[in-house]
């Protein structure tokens, strides 16, 4: 074990503040945030040496690999924690100071990636490049699709996940529509066998930093906005028209029974999304 991770996993254990939920991202992001210091060249370095330095070169690798503005917020909060704890919370920025700006939650633009094949086939680990395609194929995070088992989740008709590999703990369903999609939940079946799509002498965190070297090394980056575009597609299907940030049209523009297929599909889409309030589907298609 690396210095660094060796000094984080001390220093947690010595400050096991907030709850398990928080303590285990907390645990899991401290060595993300190791791990990228080392490849950043920053060889040796030990947690009380944490500077300025350390912390800009961070957020210039999260902004080159395309984060969201919320996944760098969240990081910097577990990089404040361990400043704080080693008496140095002074080297942390605040985060305008950095470039990480305010959120915008509904902007109206379409975000939204689509999965480039050319790309894809660069991608060598089978397991790897089979949960980039759930997540395209049914709005997947990428921690439920690294996660997800086929022999339990695959319900024919729909998929099915645990609480326990969803972002909250809220166990969700999302349905199969597409004969490409039963093809694809069929292939998932026959790489993972009965287990998850991480190979059996992997746990979760080795595929996740195998997952994260190989889709950059394909140039895939902004995986997250595979969301985008389902949500984009979802919305259009079940409406029979263009979600506003796809050009069509406003929410406020629509009246009587299109106006309630709106906010049916939006409800149904923040569901799906795995989120439990309809407005957060504005995130993803407009408003």
């Amino acid at each position: 074990m690396r210095d660094l991770n060796y000094d984080l996993k001390r220093l947690q254990a010595a400050h096991d503040d907030g709850s398990h939920g928080t303590r285990a991202a907390r645990s899991y992001a401290l060595a993300q945030i190791a791990d990228a210091l080392h490849d950043l060249g920053f060889k040796g370095l030990r947690a009380t040496g944490l500077k300025r330095k350390h912390v800009a070169a961070l957020v210039k690798e999260w902004k080159r690999q395309g984060r969201s503005i919320g996944t760098m917020k969240n990081r910097m909060a577990h990089v404040r924690w361990w400043a704080k704890h080693i008496g140095r919370p002074g080297v942390v920025p605040v985060n305008g100071a950095l470039g990480i700006a305010n959120r915008e939650y509904v902007t109206n633009e379409d975000k939204s990636v689509v999965l480039d094949p050319d790309k894809l086939a660069l991608v060598k680990d089978p397991h790897v490049a089979m949960a980039l395609r759930l997540e395209a194929a049914f709005g997947l995070r990428r921690e439920e699709a690294i996660k997800f088992t086929p022999s339990r989740d695959d319900r024919g008709d729909r998929i099915r996940l645990k609480g326990s590999t969803t972002k909250g703990g809220r166990p969700r369903e999302v349905p199969v529509l597409r004969d490409s999609q039963r093809k694809l939940l069929d292939e998932a079946r026959d790489l993972a066998g009965g287990g998850a799509l991480i190979p059996p002498e992997r746990n979760y965190r080795q595929q996740l930093k195998i997952y994260e070297t190989r889709t950059r090394a394909a140039g895939l980056y902004r995986m997250h906005w595979l969301r985008h575009a389902y949500a984009l597609k979802r919305y259009e299907g079940i409406t029979g028209w263009k979600a506003p940030a796809a050009g069509g049209p406003p929410q406020r523009s629509l009246t009587g029974a299109r106006r309630r297929i709106d906010t049916e599909a939006r409800q149904t889409i923040a569901a799906e999304l795995g989120h439990g309030r309809r407005q957060i589907s504005s995130i993803y298609i407009g408003a």
